[in-house]
């Protein structure tokens, strides 16, 4: 098989793979030079999409609509985008042995691709149940959530098994979401998990209390403090019942498990550096070897704000540190220099009407304000982690964009903090005042609506948008194309619609509003 070369190769087809492209683009890569080498059978994707939208009975997410790079405002990269720009998008194809040493991978059909600069975006891997020996987790019906091929099984047995019963192992990220969109499935969900409440490595337990509250007021059902032991099975094979190990049996037509990932290092080991699990970079996200840069979520790499070296799951942080690495590639080609990478920790989910943010670090003291009961009718409340009299930390649910925009400024900042019981008392106002008074960030404020994007649930007001509108559109409704010749209204205008993406394509006149 013949050999081919590349001056740069992304291993991985995830979101960073996609958001480095885009700044290779950029930045100006010729044609022939770049491919990205992924064993998904599709181009880069916003991932997160799979855990909400992509398993809603309506206003379902479906490709194309979700490429890189809408998910932060950008451009949907299409698989033509990247014929069209020269990068070859080789899929299907898993790379089975790479030699850091002589620049050399190899994939399980035995392909050599040869390279000069090497960006590592392998991600992570779900952990599974067959991984620790629990009896009978190889049945059928049992599913783990990570690519699309995941989530298009999980659909189908979705519609085969309505008011049925389903358990959820594992209180985390996936555990919630997954859980919010079976319900909404109208199927009958427990979820079970070790953890004396959800989402611990988080969540304080005021915040977690909110949570439980609110799904337990859906109808989900939540156990916790014990794990699953054991799986029943029928005639075919298919799950039927999950044993725990307090004793317990409950019934289940469909188990769907998110106890946690891996990061995809094994390739490299012994080749470079490694530290907390991932492979150890610098600011620039380049690796102990040479010619070779890691990003997402393999990467460890020194978190400045905190002074320390982190490894951080999340879209968020495989976007900014893709496109931190292909800067630094060209900056170091063509000796210059950019600024290091300056990281503000950022988490966030939605599930049903609930949509939460969280900036900074969830170390130190505690400072719950607003209204956490479960049947609160505005949802609207956070948490503040002081640490060293300095708030470094902060969670807020049902936020506006002013506010999560004020919140994550405090995080940023690290005001000091002279009382916590008036911390506590002032609330979410101490982070609007700090907003007002420090100034907001610096911006670049959309001129076009080609360069807007809206997630879930965020209000947006069209201000700079000449003579481009928007007609108000049902939550979650289908895929939405709307003329602009027939869009009645000028800006200034405010959406707070549950809306996936907005693109405007100027070219052809059409206003696209994907849920």
């Amino acid at each position: 098989m013949a050999e081919k070369s590349f001056k740069y190769v992304i291993i991985g087809g995830g979101v960073a793979a996609g958001y480095a492209a885009r700044e290779f683009a950029k930045q100006g890569v010729k044609p022939g030079e770049l491919a990205i080498i992924s064993k998904e059978a599709v181009a880069p994707y916003e991932r997160p999409a799979l855990s909400k939208a992509y398993l809603f009975p309506e206003g379902t997410a479906r490709l194309p609509g979700f490429h890189v790079c809408v998910g932060s405002g950008g451009e949907r990269l299409l698989p033509e985008w990247y014929t069209e720009k020269g990068i070859s998008l080789i899929l299907s194809t898993e790379i089975v042995k790479a030699d850091i040493a002589s620049k050399t991978l190899i994939t399980a059909a035995g392909e050599t691709f040869k390279y000069q600069t090497l960006i590592i975006a392998t991600g992570s891997t779900v952990i599974k149940l067959t991984d620790f020996g629990v009896k009978g987790a190889d049945a059928k019906n049992i599913f783990y959530l990570r690519e699309i091929d995941d989530a298009d099984k999980l659909v189908e047995v979705i519609k085969s098994k309505k008011n049925q019963k389903a358990v959820v192992v594992g209180g985390g990220y996936i555990g919630l979401e997954l859980s919010a969109a079976l319900k909404i499935n109208n199927i009958d969900v427990s979820m079970v998990y070790p953890e004396p409440w959800c989402m611990p490595r988080l969540f304080t337990a005021g915040i977690a209390a909110f949570y439980e509250g609110y799904y337990a007021n859906k109808g989900i059902s939540i156990i916790k403090g014990t794990v699953a032991v054991g799986f029943g099975t029928n005639e075919s094979g298919e799950v039927t019942d999950v044993k725990l190990k307090d004793g317990r049996v409950l019934e289940a037509d469909i188990v769907v498990v998110g106890v946690g990932g891996r990061p995809l290092t094994a390739l490299f080991k012994g080749q470079v550096e490694e530290e907390k699990g991932g492979i150890k970079t610098d600011s620039f996200f380049k690796t102990s070897a040479p010619d070779v840069y890691a990003v997402g979520d393999v990467a460890t790499f020194p978190l400045k704000l905190f002074n320390e070296i982190r490894r951080v799951e999340h879209v968020d942080h495989a976007r900014k540190s893709a496109e931190q690495a292909v800067k630094a590639i060209f900056a170091s080609e063509q000796g210059t220099s950019i600024d290091e990478y300056d990281y503000l920790p950022y988490f966030y989910s939605r599930e049903f009407d609930l949509s939460w943010q969280f900036y900074g670090d969830n170390v130190g003291d505690t400072v719950l304000f607003g209204d956490n009961s479960p049947t609160s009718t505005t949802h609207k409340f956070g948490t503040y982690w002081i640490k060293d009299g300095k708030v470094v930390g902060v969670f807020l649910e049902s936020g506006t964009p002013e506010e999560n925009k004020a919140i994550a400024k405090v995080a940023r900042v690290q005001p000091l903090v002279d009382s916590l019981d008036q911390l506590a008392k002032e609330g979410l106002a101490f982070a609007n005042k700090l907003k007002k008074e420090r100034g907001t960030e610096t911006e670049n404020k959309p001129t076009t609506l080609r360069d807007i994007a809206l997630t879930w649930s965020d209000t947006l007001t069209l201000d700079k948008v000449p003579r481009r509108a928007c007609q108000e559109f049902e939550k979650r409704k289908a895929r939405t194309v709307l003329p602009l010749a027939e869009a009645p209204w000028r800006p200034p205008m405010t959406i707070q619609y549950e809306v996936h993406d907005i693109i405007c394509d100027v070219q052809y006149g059409t206003l696209e509003l994907c849920m």
